[in-house]
């Protein structure tokens, strides 16, 4: 079952519960009610939302992501449960205890297919990718040569257009990017809880001030899915971050993705790449199964 994203923006709201049932109300008047069981990521971007704790615990229980806006529509806070799956404490117990090589082997992996990625949305654009490709398959374990950080050097001088620079509190579409990313990360910190993992303990992020630096490391392949979400909207001069844009960039969680052999929404993918990668933590796996980006739309069947 595909989870459902709600975002909560266009006005003041409580959220309580009644009968597993999120409800919100406004002006003490119910305005709607979707069962929390159905809910993958809660996205509150209204400063005078409310909330009971019953509906926080409900919440909670069900591994729902809820993310907490400020005022720039950027994150201010993330609410993940603390309990998610039956055998978490296993799980974390052997990912405390992966040895550097597995992790050094599983950022690897985790390059690679960013770059490669990467190098799949420029050749959509008809734009000549061969130095990403070149550099997609120099990747050596733990990635030494950071050739990460060289590939979006070429990626972003030409993936949006030219006088495009990357910079978080920069000009749109840096806006958009934003937002996206924003998405992205709460629903890949839901799946590594799904998947009995800590979302505190890393391989390639360090930063003692942040929780999510797993969901920060698995998110890095799947960037290149919110680029391709932006350039479209930015390809229709939508430059600012309305309700309806982001409504479309929070479709891109059930946009089908490439898994295997088969086409998956994103969000599902999501959850069965975080199990793949506890496997690799436990040692039961060689490498992680990472989503790849579909076929073109004017190529699927």
């Amino acid at each position: 079952m595909i989870k459902r994203f709600v975002e909560i923006s266009n006005g003041p709201a409580h959220l309580s519960l009644r009968l597993g049932q999120l409800v919100l109300t406004r002006e003490k008047e119910e305005i709607g009610t979707v069962p929390i069981e159905d809910l993958g990521v809660l996205i509150v971007d209204h400063p005078q939302c409310t909330y009971t704790h019953g509906a926080l615990t409900a919440l909670a229980e069900n591994n729902v992501a809820v993310v907490v806006c400020g005022p720039n529509h950027h994150p201010a806070a993330l609410l993940l449960p603390a309990e998610s799956n039956s055998t978490q404490a296993e799980s974390i117990a052997a990912q405390a205890a992966a040895s550097e090589a597995v992790r050094n082997r599983l950022w690897k992996e985790i390059v690679r297919a960013k770059i490669n990625a990467q190098a799949e949305i420029l050749e959509r654009l008809k734009i000549e990718a061969g130095a990403l490709r070149r550099l997609a398959g120099m990747v050596r374990a733990g990635d030494p040569q950071n050739l990460e950080a060289q590939a979006a050097q070429r990626y972003w001088r030409v993936a949006m257009g030219p006088g495009f620079r990357r910079d978080r509190d920069g000009d749109p579409p840096n806006n958009l990017l934003n937002y996206g990313y924003m998405v992205l990360r709460a629903s890949t910190a839901r799946a590594i809880c799904g998947a009995g993992l800590s979302p505190s303990l890393g391989l390639h992020h360090r930063n003692r001030y942040n929780a999510f630096v797993l969901a920060d490391d698995l998110m890095e392949p799947l960037r290149p899915f919110v680029d391709a979400a932006v350039r479209r909207i930015w390809d229709k001069s939508e430059p600012e971050l309305t309700k309806p844009v982001r409504a479309e960039l929070l479709e891109m969680l059930a946009a089908p993705v490439q898994w295997k052999q088969e086409r998956s929404p994103l969000i599902v993918a999501l959850a069965r790449y975080a199990a793949s990668v506890r496997e690799v933590l436990a040692g039961k796996l060689k490498r992680p199964q990472i989503p790849g980006l579909p076929a073109p739309a004017d190529e699927q069947p």
